[in-house]
């Protein structure tokens, strides 16, 4: 708590109190990120001429060379590996597909996307996430050919034997191990030390063969947390029986990798803005911007790799699964938006809304906003704004350009994460998917 007895707090303890200090965003790296996409603006041009904005862009080359990266930095290092894209980051089916055609299975997490995934002839598909209804059971046990499920609580595991007894088949399983006790992160798995119960369990469900093991951690910046619950997880199984042991064939590490460019922010995104905004102060919103670093997905691999095999595969020599998204169509998916009005030199309005994202993510999160029609290096603060009825609408503070003006076409690039998939009907239509 940031007062237990509940005085106001002065703005002269905000030093004091704020425990995280960011980095700030490297103006050389930001300006190299930006000359990049204005070094392709006759391609967006090109596209914008024949699909009218807004549009969603989908390169596939992009898609395609994250998907060899990714393989490539960790079968350096690990002898045996299964690789699945999480289609929550991102659920449009030329995504999946794409991947797919790269050597990927599919990671879904409720029905719509197991049905999507079906629909695709996706032959090696995991089915996580928690509170698995019936009719969810039974489409996975309908396609046990190539659906494993990761069961998620003795609940599931119960429900699962009734519903595939009721169908006379056995099904692939796996369960998921919670990384956090505490708080919200609860819901997600069993407790490890659980792992003993659940497999005496599972021994009196003779219609699921549980196989594996899975665990996830999110907003992975760098390694540490996976390589601190493998570690956990290690001390964990050199106590489970032998035939335990014998039984699994896969342990699956999860997702959460976060793309090397980092977290980006506004000052409204980091704890000290929170904590101004909570006291009602004024946040700055065009700068400063932060950038919190993320490791390269090698330096990842080199660490995770020699931890993976000494403290997992040491102890049964099986395959290890992977469950990237965001790290895979990050930098794949760009937004395109055009400009309608300009009610003042610092106010401009879009033809499209962040319904197209789902969420007010640009309040906090900095991204770059190109005008790929007035190009030029320097960043002028403005709100651009979308056409909904919220003053939540932002795509940002500020624009790269030398003026902005009705008709302008601007650039949000790499919106490939948990946009597309969050996107709502609301007031105004939705931008077009455009493939490349």
């Amino acid at each position: 708590m940031l007062n237990d007895a509940h005085v106001p707090i002065k703005p002269a303890d905000l030093d004091r109190i704020i425990e995280q200090s960011l980095p700030p965003f490297p103006e050389a790296s930001l300006a190299a990120f930006v000359r990049r996409h204005f070094d392709r603006r006759t391609f967006y041009l090109d596209v914008i001429r024949h699909h009218p904005s807004p549009i969603y862009l989908l390169e596939t080359s992009v898609l395609k060379e994250r998907a060899r990266r990714f393989i490539q930095a960790f079968q350096d290092v690990l002898p045996e590996t299964g690789f699945y894209y999480a289609m929550k980051s991102n659920n449009h089916p030329a995504v999946a597909a794409t991947l797919m055609s790269q050597g990927f299975g599919l990671d879904v997490s409720g029905g719509p996307e197991l049905a999507a995934a079906i629909d695709l002839g996706a032959k090696d598909i995991i089915f996580s996430g928690p509170g698995k209804t019936t009719a969810e059971l039974d489409m996975a046990i309908d396609h046990a050919d190539s659906v494993t499920i990761l069961l998620d609580s003795f609940g599931e595991l119960s429900r699962l034997e009734a519903a595939a007894a009721s169908r006379g088949r056995r099904i692939r399983a796996g369960v998921r191990l919670t990384t956090n006790a505490d708080g919200l992160w609860r819901k997600f798995g069993i407790a490890p030390e659980r792992l003993v119960a659940f497999f005496d369990t599972a021994r009196n469900c003779p219609h699921v063969r549980l196989q594996g093991l899975q665990f996830h951690t999110s907003w992975n910046l760098s390694p540490d947390a996976q390589t601190a619950f493998i570690e956990l997880l290690s001390r964990i199984l050199r106590k489970m029986p032998e035939a335990f042991l014998a039984q699994i064939a896969f342990i699956d590490i999860g997702g959460g990798y976060w793309p090397e460019q980092g977290e980006w922010l506004h000052s409204g995104g980091t704890p000290e803005g929170l904590i101004r905004k909570a006291m009602g102060q004024t946040v700055a919103t065009a700068s400063p911007r932060y950038r919190i670093p993320s490791l390269p997905i090698e330096k990842f691999a080199e660490t995770l790799g020699p931890v993976v095999q000494s403290r997992l595969r040491s102890l049964t020599p099986c395959r290890i699964c992977f469950e990237p998204g965001r790290w895979l169509v990050n930098d794949a998916m760009h937004i395109l938006v055009s400009v309608v009005d300009r009610k003042a030199p610092d106010l401009v309005i879009t033809d499209a809304g962040t319904n197209a994202v789902g969420w007010e993510r640009y309040e906090t999160d900095y991204f770059p906003v190109l005008n790929l029609s007035r190009p030029a290096m320097t960043e002028h603060h403005c709100h651009i704004l979308g056409a909904l009825c919220t003053p939540h609408d932002v795509w940002g503070y500020a624009y790269w350009g030398e003026a902005i003006m009705p008709g302008d076409l601007l650039l949000i690039p790499t919106q490939g994460a948990y946009t597309y998939s969050l996107r709502q009907e609301f007031i105004k239509p939705l931008p077009t998917m455009v493939v490349i």
